[in-house]
């Protein structure tokens, strides 16, 4: 399973990375591949393990925040594994090349 989400806190200071990095940090030390990006980190694992660590970054970030935003996109394929970079590689047999990523 392959999630995608950005979780951010509401109402407090214009930039929000210093609470943002604490969800980064948790994500880092779970151990399950992922990727951040400027607007959203993906992961890759079972649904009960990232449904827990998503569970924790939102109440990481409720600690000093008292309201806390979140999207979730969610791909579930049966028995696909490796997807994080499996999917850049199958794109980049299709074109040919490199891409960025």
């Amino acid at each position: 399973m392959l999630v995608q989400f950005s979780m951010f806190p509401t109402g407090g200071d214009e930039s929000a990375s210093g609470e943002v990095s604490k969800v980064i940090d948790l994500i880092d030390k779970s151990g399950l591949p992922y990727k951040t990006s400027a607007m959203s980190t993906v992961i890759e694992g079972e649904w009960d393990e990232i449904m827990s660590l998503i569970n924790k970054c939102r109440l990481k970030l409720k600690e000093n925040n008292n309201r806390v935003y979140m999207v979730l996109t969610m791909d579930d394929r049966k028995d696909a594994k490796n997807r994080l970079s499996g999917k850049i590689v199958s794109l980049e047999n299709k074109l040919n090349r490199k891409i960025k990523s």
